[in-house]
């Protein structure tokens, strides 16, 4: 039976946190009734804006797990730190409530199929929010891809390629977990937003999987230039050996030949890009340019055209309604969709469009990528969080949100 309202719990309210909060209040379907961080005045901002907007306090607690009690709960949704989000999600799920988790690497495989055993026990979704899956560009693509027009699907790419230096650098100052991980850890440690899309275009965990990766990391400067230049010299960490190479590139081979390559690279002055790429035996497709290809459609033989001249004919329909309705949200909307597709699974108590092995699949990509790189880039094998499920699952939970196909029954 659907829930015309859901009562949700926030735990981690950090500068993501405080955007994910503001778009739940703003659901007329959603009753935020709690909150938690560990830190004091981030607690206390984040009740007021709750209580402004609804005009009643929700519980507020340090200890996210004292919220889990609460019998009317139905959902949490952490944007914690990537080293702390998947126990909040664990827990969660054991306390019987449907799981979310902002994006962020896994910090081992144990702790991957710890999510995948709790949800199988449990019989509760945890959903990966990752946002990019939602994109107007890469949902356009999801549709041409659904409908045959690449043609067999053999490369793809995509990065996270974002000037990070200030964030990072000032880690202390803004309280933000990336700092320690970049001065401990060596790997891809944000590989979603560039390998979700890339996943439902390659059926991933649905009759397809990822093998094994390489991954390879350059030398670190970037961000010791960056606090010789800021804070100066004398800096304690001015000269400190931070771990995580300037750019890192994982490649990842597929059960059915294809091929993935992913790049970390946030320490270097650069414009943003996700440089997502899709090459099939019809067409090529490329973010960067905003370009496409298709041998069987494109007016001129080897030239680029412009993604945009497809779109009134391919665009996915979730997207055409939401423009239609108005777009809102943060990342150009794409926020505000990931959250819908959380909430509505919760309200129809059915699983979520990217589920626990999706989750696991994606965030072990960390992990592994940094096994990789201290083996000195030698292979490594990618579990495979459906015990074998992969090669014949169970039929898709169909809906506006669904990333496995493309339901245009639902608009």
């Amino acid at each position: 039976m659907s829930k015309d309202q859901i009562h949700v719990a926030m735990v981690g309210i950090s500068g993501r946190g405080s955007g994910l909060l503001g778009l739940l209040l703003e659901m007329e379907d959603v009753r935020v009734t709690g909150v938690s961080d560990c830190y004091p005045d981030r607690l206390e901002k984040a009740a007021k804006k709750v209580q402004d907007a609804c005009g009643k306090a929700p519980a507020a607690v340090s200890d996210y797990r004292k919220l889990l009690d609460d019998p009317e709960l139905d959902a949490v949704i952490t944007p914690s730190s990537w080293t702390s989000h998947a126990q909040v999600c664990q827990d969660a799920m054991d306390a019987g409530k449907y799981a979310a988790t902002e994006v962020g690497g896994a910090t081992s495989v144990e702790q991957c199929w710890s999510l995948v055993r709790t949800s199988e026990r449990t019989g509760k979704p945890c959903m990966l929010l990752e946002n990019c899956c939602y994109g107007q560009e890469e949902m356009t693509v999801l549709n041409m891809v659904k409908k045959g027009l690449f043609g067999e699907l053999i490369h793809a790419e995509g990065g996270y390629r974002h000037d990070l230096r200030d964030e990072v650098c000032q880690g202390r100052e803004n309280r933000h977990y990336r700092l320690e991980n970049y001065m401990h850890r060596n790997g891809d440690v944000y590989p979603t937003h560039d390998l979700g899309p890339i996943a439902k275009y390659l059926d991933i965990n649905r009759g397809n999987r990822m093998l094994s990766l390489t991954s390879t990391a350059s030398k670190s400067r970037g961000l010791n230039a960056w606090m010789h230049k800021h804070k100066g010299a004398d800096y304690d960490l001015a000269n400190f050996s931070f771990a995580l190479g300037d750019v890192v590139t994982t490649v990842i081979k597929c059960a059915h030949g294809e091929t993935i390559t992913l790049f970390h690279d946030t320490s270097l002055p650069r414009p943003y890009t996700r440089g997502n790429l899709l090459q099939g035996t019809k067409g090529i497709w490329m973010e960067d340019k905003h370009g496409i290809y298709l041998e069987d459609l494109s007016e001129t033989p080897h030239t680029w055209e412009d993604l945009s001249k497809y779109y009134e004919q391919y665009e996915h329909p979730l997207w055409k309604r939401f423009r239609q309705e108005g777009v809102k949200g943060g990342h150009g909307g794409m926020d505000w969709l990931v959250l819908r597709a959380f909430v509505e699974a919760v309200q129809e108590n059915r699983q979520t469009p990217i589920d626990v092995y999706d989750t696991a699949a994606w965030m072990a990509i960390t992990c592994l990528s940094e096994d990789s790189v201290a083996l000195g880039s030698m292979p490594v094998a990618i579990p495979d969080f459906t015990n074998g499920r992969w090669i014949s699952r169970e039929p898709v939970i169909e809906g506006a949100y669904c990333l496995d196909k493309v339901c245009e029954k639902f608009f």
